[in-house]
């Protein structure tokens, strides 16, 4: 079968698409033939050697893969050939088949494309952790998202606007915060233009924001955080823009405010059953359309340096997607 594969730390162009042996079963595997897989920013750390996991080579970046059961391993028994399927895999999605732990992959309806269900599990298995364990949000307060129009951001909004939350997105041009609006946001402020700290307090009447989240960190963090209000929540979720920020501890303790790490992928292998009952509803609500796992654009795997590049330059709104 054909894989990208990184053989050593190095960029986009570096990769090499190759041909590797097909995936065997193991007991209480199941192998999947890949319709799509999808791409996050920490592809682009992974590959770099920068990210905080550090496969094994050769690998191939994309952590969400959606297909069909080709085979299954002894003792799986809750999946069959022909099966519509999701799984989070961590790395090794761009090639065209994979084998996984059966009790990590989840079936999809007829009615969600592989495309869009490709895109659910860690932007909004991400979004929805961070709002339900980690927020401790009340409906009705304010969340400014920053990097509001990019995959987890765009999921922040969604979800927010979904469990009661006044949201506001944040983002580089006022195409990126149309496009949030008309996936949850209520208000939206342009950064590369206007003041964050000021603008969020503007727009909160000066309380300040009662939730922050983060995925993007940089010089926008601390600006964020100084716009928090009393009590409120900073969601630490990555850091795109490539730079992490050194917060000044004292305005945790002026503003009486709590900085909470989200850090979804541990979160998941601690709690597996709930994970999986979070996936199954993601799947369900995106079946349902309440969600939308926007698919910004997508690729052919030979082009995997292409799609990868447009994450690099923070160009998508929404996925990025491969097609093996």
């Amino acid at each position: 079968m054909k894989a990208i594969l990184c053989s050593q730390y190095c960029g986009p162009d570096d990769l090499v698409l190759s041909e590797v042996p097909d995936p065997v079963p193991a007991a209480n595997e199941a192998v999947i033939a890949i319709k799509s897989a999808a791409l996050n920013f920490f592809d682009l750390l992974m590959i770099q050697g920068k990210y905080q996991i550090k496969p094994p080579f050769p690998f191939s970046p994309a952590a969400e893969v959606a297909g069909v059961i080709e085979s299954v391993g002894a003792g799986v028994t809750d999946l069959k050939v022909g099966d519509r399927v999701v799984a989070s895999c961590g790395h090794n999605g761009a090639r065209e088949k994979i084998a996984l732990p059966a009790n990590s992959i989840v079936r999809i309806p007829d009615n969600l494309d592989f495309d869009r269900a490709a895109g659910i599990i860690i932007i909004y298995g991400t979004a929805l952790h961070a709002l339900e364990d980690r927020a401790s949000l009340k409906p009705g307060e304010t969340m400014a998202v920053l990097g509001a129009a990019g995959g987890t951001g765009l999921a922040a909004c969604e979800l927010g606007k979904l469990m009661g939350l006044k949201v506001i997105a944040c983002a580089s041009s006022d195409e990126k915060l149309e496009f949030a609006r008309q996936h949850g946001a209520e208000l939206g402020l342009n950064y590369a233009r206007d003041d964050l700290k000021e603008g969020l307090r503007k727009l909160t009447g000066g309380k300040g924001v009662d939730i922050i989240f983060d995925p993007v960190g940089g010089s926008y963090a601390e600006a964020s955080l100084r716009s928090i209000a009393w009590e409120g929540r900073f969601l630490v979720i990555g850091f795109a823009a490539g730079d992490i920020p050194k917060m000044p501890l004292n305005l945790a303790l002026l503003k009486g405010c709590d900085i909470r790490g989200v850090f979804w992928g541990h979160w998941a292998r601690l709690n597996p059953e709930k994970n999986r009952a979070n996936l199954e509803k993601l799947v369900k609500w995106t079946a349902e359309g309440k969600i939308s796992s926007h698919v910004d654009r997508t690729f052919p795997l030979a082009q995997t340096a292409d799609a990868l590049k447009v994450l690099a330059g923070r160009k998508a709104m929404g996925k990025v997607i491969l097609h093996p």
